[in-house]
């Protein structure tokens, strides 16, 4: 009797695992969740309209009110009110961006997934920070860049708008033994003011940092709405209680809260609040407290069952 025999099949077989999982190949995951999550793109459109949209209304009515009215001009930051819906409405928007990057997964459950892929929790955390910082600050900027030039845009002729770069006219009679260390030429040269610069990229940071604060509410809380509820109250409420104690002492207590940094941060001509450090050391404040908070989320999140 005649026998048929099968054409035997070959499994196809997975390469062999080589080397040890690390924290690159943990980063290249952490940002594959990040861009697949459909909350992560409308949070930075909604950051990004409403911070340019509001820089554009603000600087037409600005422009506005200048002309039918020119003593409206008189101590306008023209800078400031391009940033002050970025700085203001940021921070809320980004803050919900920050705790949604690390809750989103135990509300999921996906946490267990990650975790078994990647036993080693601290590296986990740090992918996870790494990706949320550098995607944060990007965005940050980009919106604080294009929110002071739009803002700008809208005030131009109004002679209050503020720019990055003016023109100082040397004569060459000024200077009689030869040109400054640093001038080139004489006649018409381009200058960067301080003041302005520091507001943009200065505002970009402090939101930034709100975020990392939001995500380590997250870490520790680990629920969203607990999460942005605490950043919320951390950033907006407390501020307000504060604002209605007695000024004997309200001003002490400010200084050491880490909303006080937007208040300096933003500032371009001079208005600054002689209760408060200077823009730097105010900020540092501020990252003060996302260290501390980063670093209590990392223990939790090593600690904690999933």
């Amino acid at each position: 009797m005649a026998t048929s025999t099968a054409p035997s099949l070959r499994l196809s077989t997975l390469p062999p695992a080589t080397g040890r999982a690390g924290l690159a190949g943990a980063i290249r995951s952490e940002f594959t969740k990040l861009r697949s999550v459909r909350s992560t793109y409308w949070t930075i459109a909604g950051l990004f309209i409403v911070s340019v949209g509001v820089a554009a209304i603000a600087g037409f009515a600005i422009a506005n009110n200048i002309h039918n009215n020119p003593v409206n001009k008189a101590g306008m930051d023209a800078a400031q009110a391009s940033l002050f819906a970025f700085f203001e409405f940021g921070q809320l928007i980004i803050a919900a961006l920050g705790a949604l990057a690390i809750t989103s997964e135990y509300s999921t459950g996906m946490i267990r997934t990650s975790l078994t892929a990647m036993p080693r929790r601290g590296t986990v955390y740090a992918a996870k920070l790494i990706v949320f910082t550098t995607v944060t600050l990007i965005v940050s900027l980009i919106t604080s860049f294009v929110s002071f030039f739009v803002g700008q845009a809208a005030m131009s002729g109004s002679g209050v708008s503020a720019s990055l770069f003016h023109s100082v006219t040397i004569p060459a009679t000024a200077v009689q033994n030869g040109p400054p260390s640093n001038v080139k030429f004489f006649g018409t040269i381009v200058i960067t003011p301080g003041t302005v610069l520091t507001a943009i990229i200065g505002c970009a940071l402090f939101v930034t940092v709100v975020a990392l604060i939001a995500f380590a509410l997250g870490s520790i809380i680990r629920h969203t709405a607990g999460a942005i509820t605490s950043a919320i109250g951390l950033m907006f409420v407390l501020p307000i209680i504060i604002a209605i104690l007695p000024d004997t002492w309200r001003w002490d207590i400010m200084r050491f809260f880490p909303d006080a940094a937007g208040r300096v941060l933003s500032v371009t001509i001079g208005q600054h609040n002689t209760h408060l450090w200077s823009a730097w050391p105010q900020f540092g404040v501020t990252i003060i407290y996302a260290v501390v908070l980063l670093s209590v989320g990392a223990y939790l999140f090593r600690k904690r069952d999933a």
